[in-house]
């Protein structure tokens, strides 16, 4: 029997090249050995854009024709919309009992998405919802709602996951072995830096290219990239290292790569012309998810049917997986 895989992805904009290389190639190629499930979550969206709910409506979509480009098989896999499965929100309720306020806050990665919020709006605590401190108990309930087994992530979301195993623990102390307690499966990259140099990539912090750019964006993106510092003339020698743009050749796996980097370290090489050869390996390597993704811009009738049959799905999953946890907690009343 295949295990179950649950991948959940806030929809707060568009899949971008760490997703791409830290997970979605796993998410593509685990669809075929895996029972998959892939969650947008808007609900968890809203804990820091519950000001702009049309921001995430509209993300959604986009996030859906994102994960349909570039490969994910609604015959083979669930995608599903979080806020359609009433169940999750109902098991996060139950787990909200059993895990402190204390444990939340020292979660690494509660703890740096607060002080990222810190460094943008000032004020740490006027900022921070419960909502926002809380989601490590709603994933725990998205992953557990449909028997999740393993978790597609990467390196910054291992905090989560163990907390998630934490709560299944404990479920189960107390009432009984009915939760499985599931495993992370980490991708070939499982953290991409961004552009800057930056540990982390993502939307907030300006460094990412996604797989909806096109060529004059990823251009302006790429030639905007960090690179060694000490190198200020053209045939000044460089550590590519120390380059950001070397280490996205080494993520495209290109084939001139020996080549790029004894050239780069003789000095032997421009920073411009190396930008260039990098920009159109980014561009064919995208080329196919841009068609594929052009096809469902224009048939979004079929974006629609999917997420409708899949939360439709889900849910059925759901139900059965409320139905063991309210009998294991004894609120399973006129049953």
């Amino acid at each position: 029997m295949k295990k179950t895989i649950l991948t959940g992805i806030r929809p707060t904009g568009n899949l971008h090249i760490g997703h791409y290389f830290g997970s979605v190639k796993s998410w593509v190629e685990l669809q075929d050995d895996y029972n998959s499930y892939f969650e947008i979550a808007d609900v968890q969206a809203l804990t820091d854009n519950f000001d702009n709910p049309e921001k995430v409506r509209k993300n959604v979509y986009e996030l859906a024709i994102d994960l349909l480009s570039i490969g994910i098989d609604p015959k083979k896999s669930t995608l599903f919309i979080q806020s359609r499965i009433p169940e999750i929100a109902e098991l996060t309720v139950f787990y909200s009992n059993l895990v402190t306020m204390a444990r939340l806050y020292r979660n690494p990665t509660v703890k740096t998405e607060i002080s990222q919020k810190k460094a943008l709006f000032g004020t740490e605590g006027e900022s921070v919802t419960y909502g926002f401190v809380g989601y490590p108990v709603s994933q725990a309930a998205d992953i557990t709602c449909f028997g999740g087994e393993c978790v597609p992530c990467g390196e910054d979301q291992l905090p989560l996951i163990e907390q998630c195993r934490e709560i299944v623990r404990k479920f189960n102390y107390i009432y009984g072995v009915t939760l499985k307690e599931p495993e992370p499966i980490l991708g070939n990259y499982p953290r991409i830096r961004g552009l800057d140099g930056n540990e982390k990539m993502g939307k907030s912090l300006g460094n990412a290219i996604y797989l909806c750019d096109d060529a004059e964006t990823i251009n302006k993106k790429v030639m905007g990239a960090v690179t060694d510092t000490n190198k200020i003339r053209k045939d000044d020698p460089a550590d590519p290292d120390k380059c950001m743009v070397y280490y996205y050749h080494k993520l495209f796996n290109n084939e001139n790569l020996s080549t790029v980097c004894n050239e780069c370290k003789a000095g032997a090489r421009g920073c411009v012309a190396c930008k260039k050869e990098l920009i159109n390996n980014i561009v064919e390597t995208l080329e196919p998810i841009h068609e594929k993704r052009k096809y469902y811009e224009e048939h979004m009738d079929e974006v629609e049917s999917v997420l409708k049959e899949g939360s439709e799905r889900a849910r059925e999953k759901a139900r059965d997986t409320m139905k063991e946890v309210k009998h294991a907690i004894k609120i399973d009343y006129f049953e």
